[in-house]
C-alpha cells in the first residue's frame, strides 16, 4: 500500500496561489523529519509570497537544513535591491559545495532567482537536470521565456509521464497552450476553469483565465475576472499588470493600477518598460527642443 500524503494540501494549495489557505492547512502529525523540512520550507515560501519577507528571514536560524536556508536566501533577495547581490553571491556559492550543491530546494531557489535576473542560461545550469515535479515546471517557465516552446513541450512530456494529472503538469500545460497561442489558447482557458472547479478559485487562476480571455479578444470577462482577483489580493502585481492592459484596450483609465504597481512592486517587467518608454520620451523631447 502507498504512504498517504500528508502534504498533499499543503502542497497544491501553495501550486495554486492560495497561500493563506496552505499556510491554514500546515498543521499536519505523523510527520517524518524529511517530511518536517518540505511542510516549514512550502509555509516558509508562502509567507514569501504574501509578502512577509522580514518574518521569514528573522524565523530562520543560521542552523537550520539546507532547504530552509536557500528559502531565507529568496526571501533575503526579493527583501531589498540591496540584498540582491549579497544573495546571488551566497547562493552560488553553496551551489558549488559538493555536500549541499545537489539539493533540489537550493537549485529550485537559485533557478527563482535567475529567471527573476532574466538570466536563463544560469538558471538552467541549475534546474536542467530536473528531479522533482516543481523543478521540472520551473523548466518548462524558463524556456517560454526564452521563446523555445519546443524545447518547453519536451519538459512538459516528463511531466506528463510522472502525473498528468498532477497540479503542476496541468499549470505548465496551461502555461504552453498560452505561449503557442491560436486555438492552444481555449485549451488553457479549460485547463484553468477545470483546476477552479475541482479545487478553488484563487488570484493565479482567475489571471490564466483573464490572459485567455484577452489573448481571444474578451476584454470585457477578462476585466471581470481580474476585478474578481482583485478582490482576493489587492496587491498581486499580475493582477495589477494585467488590469492595466485590459483597461487600455477598454479604452478606460488605467492610472490608479499602474500607480500602485508602481508602488508595490517597482521592479515588475510592466514598470520597468512604461520608465523606459517615458525616458526615451523625454530624451526625444529634448532632442527636438
Amino acid at each position: 500500500m502507498a504512504t498517504p500524503d500528508h502534504l498533499f494540501n499543503l502542497r497544491n494549495n501553495f501550486y495554486l496561489g492560495a497561500y493563506q489557505a496552505a499556510i491554514n492547512s500546515s498543521e499536519v502529525s505523523n510527520l517524518s523529519p524529511d517530511d518536517i523540512i518540505e511542510r516549514d520550507t512550502l509555509v516558509f515560501r508562502c509567507y514569501i509570497s504574501l509578502g512577509q519577507l522580514q518574518f521569514v528571514i528573522s524565523e530562520i536560524n543560521d542552523s537550520a537544513p539546507t532547504p530552509l536556508q536557500a528559502v531565507k536566501l529568496l526571501a533575503l533577495y526579493f527583501s531589498s535591491p540591496d540584498s540582491k547581490e549579497s544573495a546571488i553571491a551566497s547562493i552560488k556559492e553553496w551551489l558549488a559545495d559538493p555536500a549541499i550543491g545537489n539539493n533540489a530546494t537550493l537549485r529550485l531557489v537559485a533557478g527563482i532567482i535567475f529567471l527573476h535576473e532574466q538570466d536563463f542560461n544560469e538558471a538552467l545550469k541549475y534546474t536542467n537536470a530536473g528531479g522533482t515535479m516543481e523543478l521540472t515546471a520551473l523548466n518548462v517557465q524558463i524556456f517560454i521565456k526564452m521563446h523555445r516552446s519546443d524545447y518547453a513541450e519536451r519538459q512538459l512530456r516528463i511531466m506528463q509521464q510522472i502525473d498528468e494529472d498532477h497540479t503542476l503538469t496541468q499549470l505548465a500545460n496551461a502555461w504552453l497552450d498560452l505561449a503557442v497561442g491560436g486555438a492552444k489558447i481555449q485549451e488553457a482557458h479549460l485547463i484553468f476553469q477545470d483546476l477552479s472547479e475541482r479545487y478553488q478559485s484563487t488570484s493565479l487562476l482567475l489571471n490564466g483565465k483573464a490572459v485567455c480571455c484577452m489573448q481571444m479578444g474578451n476584454f470585457d470577462e477578462a476585466e471581470t475576472l481580474l476585478v474578481e482577483a482583485l478582490n482576493k489580493d489587492a496587491r498581486d502585481p499580475e493582477t495589477l499588470a494585467n488590469l492595466v492592459v485590459c483597461c487600455l484596450h477598454l479604452g478606460k483609465p488605467s492610472s490608479k493600477s499602474f500607480s500602485q504597481l508602481k508602488l508595490s512592486h517597482p521592479d515588475h517587467v510592466l514598470v520597468k518598460r512604461v520608465s523606459a518608454a517615458e525616458e526615451s520620451f523625454d530624451r526625444a523631447l529634448q532632442s527636438a527642443s
